[in-house]
């Protein structure tokens, strides 16, 4: 279990910080991440990793000469926003473009797309490669859905060195997916992971058993077997990863780069008594082993459990292009081979403050609905913290377990930012956008996203003069709901959110437009989600982390969808309220 933090929600924030301060030789802090402390040579491509903490040292121990010029660094086991991940970017880029790559997972994929094509439209060149070595994530003729686990180092290792040697984008791209072709892993776990204040793991494994097939966020196996011994782990990673081999590939003779990585609990005494007999039954294969890796390169916070990966540098008489950058020297604060020369640090002269957006003028009926915007938000933080731990609960039957907590961050960032508006006179356009902009960054994840989606798009309806009506709010959901599928490409039935928030806004919209009032129409529509996040229970997940474990998944809901209908339901007694405030207001001016 983890045993040391301060407040939970802080844990990230504050594990970069001592990072930073631990490694300054190598790393600065910037919004959102980190990137090198030393300069890097003017038009050279710049590598930008990623993804949720809780891997170390994965993301941010990847930085420096020769991998990684910057890391995005989200909150635990969710993905950086996309704002974190535009900031990090920004910093890193040396005038030859950025170079994206990261595990492929959905929230991941969600935000640096996005901060790509933001970048993209700055006029910065870039180019991305997921990564998706693990083999139990999908078949073989499926692979490019697969996720990405300890492979991820091969993949940023190749593309820096090809940066490095003074590659251009499209160069560094080619080897980059070349790497992430040639790479494959496999992995047990004894024990699930326990995030910083939780009481229970994310999963459990019986005792004297083993998970087969566990992903890196605390994501169950999908298979269990009684604990074998040393060899017999040995012959069960090797024999899986030999069943697949990179097509084009011969394995006698073939040289290879075997890793066997510990997710954070397992000690390197008992890896190196595995990887023995690793050794031997790969070199018994015909393999030449090359730099063979035996430690941690990719945990999952205290996760008891190991994954080999194999890295096939070059087949039987192949002329290799991956070898010489494999050999190219490193130097990280978590990861160091051969010698680096000596680097200029970059010299900081202004620290980049945050600026703070004026806030546009509104009227006093606009600030009054503002208001109404407050309480609703507020209504939302009520709602999550009653939950939370329910919701991780649903999440960690066959997702990652971080659904409650991510939304939990997320909507008290919304309220902070929701209230120093409203402190400030903004009306409730504003109001609502503030909240957005600051859920999706401080949850990050997919539901942070996607909640960043809805709530502007239902601002983006509304405006700072004047009181809102229920024809403005329906539109809003319901270009908010065409956003979330058109963002996220999930479609009623996959076992997401969308599930809930589709017949919430065709009702919406469906009452609306029949005459009822805001609050009857929502209260209906409220209904509606609840029935519909209630039957995504039959459904197998077709989306995000879950699908890889669907079966798990079968006869329970998706938290996505349940933390959505409960929101509205809570917000449909909050609307009532304000509306029977207002009309007794009127009522008391009326007599007046």
């Amino acid at each position: 279990m983890t045993r040391l933090w301060n407040e939970p929600a802080d844990f990230a924030d504050e594990m970069i910080d001592g990072f930073v301060a631990a490694n300054e030789r190598y790393v600065r802090r910037v919004p959102g991440g980190v990137v090198r402390s030393t300069v890097s040579p003017a038009g050279q491509v710049a590598v930008v990793v990623g993804g949720g903490s809780g891997h170390y040292p994965a993301f941010g121990g990847l930085v420096g000469p020769g991998l990684a010029h910057g890391a995005a660094m989200g909150n635990l086991f969710a993905s950086p926003s996309t704002q974190q991940v535009y900031s990090v970017a920004k910093a890193a880029d040396n005038g030859g473009g950025v170079f994206f790559s990261y595990g492929n997972y959905a929230g991941d994929v969600l935000n640096f797309d996005a901060a790509q094509e933001r970048l993209r439209a700055e006029g910065i060149a870039c180019e991305t490669v997921t990564v998706t070595d693990d083999i139990v994530s999908a078949t073989p003729a499926d692979k490019h859905n697969r996720r990405g686990i300890a492979g991820d180092l091969t993949v940023f290792r190749i593309a820096a060195a090809a940066a490095e040697a003074g590659a251009d984008l499209a160069e560094v791209s080619r080897l980059a997916r070349l790497a992430n072709e040639r790479t494959r892993s496999f992995g047990v776990a004894f024990t699930g992971c326990t995030l910083p204040g939780a009481v229970e793991p994310l999963f459990t494994v019986p005792e004297g058993r083993m998970a087969i097939g566990l992903g890196i966020h605390g994501e169950p196996g999908i298979d269990e077997t009684d604990i074998p011994t040393a060899d017999a782990l040995a012959e069960l990673l090797v024999e899986r990863l030999l069943a697949e081999v990179p097509d084009g590939v011969e394995v006698a003779g073939a040289r290879v780069v075997p890793i066997l990585n510990g997710l954070g609990s397992l000690k390197y005494e008992e890896m190196f008594v595995v990887y023995r007999r690793i050794a031997q039954l790969l070199t018994d294969a015909g393999l030449e082993l090359v730099d063979p890796h035996v430690g941690e390169y990719c945990t999952s916070f205290d996760m008891a459990g190991t994954s080999l990966t194999l890295f096939w540098l070059a087949g039987a008489g192949e002329e290799s292009e991956l070898a010489p950058l494999w050999d190219a020297p490193v130097d990280t604060p978590a990861y160091r081979r051969g010698s680096v020369a000596p680097q200029q640090r970059v010299l900081v002269t202004d620290a980049t403050a945050d600026l703070v957006a004026e806030i546009p003028d509104a009227d006093e009926a606009s600030r009054a609905a503002a208001q109404t915007v407050l309480a609703a938000v507020r209504t939302i933080v009520d709602t999550v913290d009653t939950h939370v731990d329910e919701l991780g609960r649903i999440d960690a039957i066959a997702g990652d377990g971080d659904h409650g907590i991510g939304m939990q961050r997320g909507s008290h960032a919304a309220l902070a930012a929701a209230t120093a508006a409203v402190d400030a006179g903004a009306g409730a356009r504003t109001t609502l956008a503030r909240a957005a902009d600051a859920w999706a960054d401080k949850a990050g994840g997919t539901s942070g996203a996607l909640w960043g989606v809805i709530l502007n798009a239902v601002a983006a309806k509304l405006a700072d003069e004047g009181r809102p009506d229920a024809a403005a709010v329906a539109a809003g959901v319901a270009a908010g709901s065409r956003g979330v599928t058109d963002y996220g490409k999930a479609e009623v039935g996959d076992k997401t959110l969308v599930d809930a928030l589709v017949p919430f806004s065709t009702t919406l919209t469906g009452a609306v437009d029949s005459g009822a009032g805001l609050t009857d129409a929502w209260r209906a529509a409220a209904d509606a989600a609840t029935r519909a996040a209630a039957r995504t229970a039959e459904l197998l997940p077709r989306m995000g982390r879950a699908r890889t474990h669907g079966q798990n998944s079968v006869g329970t809901p998706d938290p996505g969808a349940i933390s959505l209908a409960l929101i509205v339901t809570a917000i449909a007694e909050t609307l009532a309220a304000e509306t029977r405030a207002t009309d007794d207001n009127e009522k008391e001016s009326a007599n007046a």
